[in-house]
């Protein structure tokens, strides 16, 4: 079932997501849910806060990437292979320069901006199976899982801009928050639109 994703300015985009065990009721038609909400409006990962659910949870997968004619060979593969659930995720280390790449929100459409993220990280997770995993993850299969991690967290890619560029993009997100914005896939904002 596609389910509509919260728009910027609904609270539970702001808060820390708690973690699940694995009585967590219904996680199988969840994660399904996700994928099929996730791959309709062309995303390439998706956070259960996103969704409503203030749970530690996000999906990935960077295939669209994959296709990007500037990658080498072995970046493309293993971008198009990449496809993975994180269940209580923890980064447990970020390492590597600094580097910018142009980040968008499925939560924040027609918004985007430059973004600076460590290129590498180390991550601990459960799988679906609730099996602990670890992974090492650089350039952008770290750059999505960081980004979907941070709205575990209560962050938005917003959230990491200067004070000026915030300023500058005000306006388009206050359009957001409040709906006035045409989208392919199903939204749900929690301000009124004639505020």
């Amino acid at each position: 079932m596609i389910l509509p994703i919260l728009a910027y300015g609904s609270p539970i985009l702001k808060q820390r997501a708690k973690s699940i065990d694995n009585s967590y009721k219904d996680l199988n038609s969840l994660i399904k849910d996700m994928w099929e909400t996730m791959y309709s409006a062309s995303g390439v990962g998706l956070a259960a806060p996103q969704i409503g659910k203030s749970i530690r949870l996000f999906i990935v997968d960077t295939k669209p990437f994959s296709e990007d004619q500037n990658l080498n060979k072995n970046e493309s593969q293993e971008l198009e292979s990449f496809k993975k659930i994180f269940i209580n995720p923890q980064i447990i280390e970020e390492s590597g320069e600094f580097w910018s790449f142009n980040e968008g929100c499925l939560s924040i459409p027609e918004v985007r901006e430059d973004v600076s993220r460590k290129e590498t990280i180390k991550i601990n997770f459960l799988n679906q199976n609730f099996e602990n995993q670890t992974l090492v993850l650089n350039g952008l299969r770290a750059r999505v899982v960081q980004h979907e991690y941070d709205h575990l967290e209560g962050i938005l890619f917003t959230d990491r801009l200067s004070s000026l560029k915030k300023r500058l993009i005000k306006g388009k997100l206050d359009d957001v928050a409040r709906g006035k914005i045409l989208t392919d896939y199903k939204m749900f904002s929690q301000i009124k639109k004639n505020k």
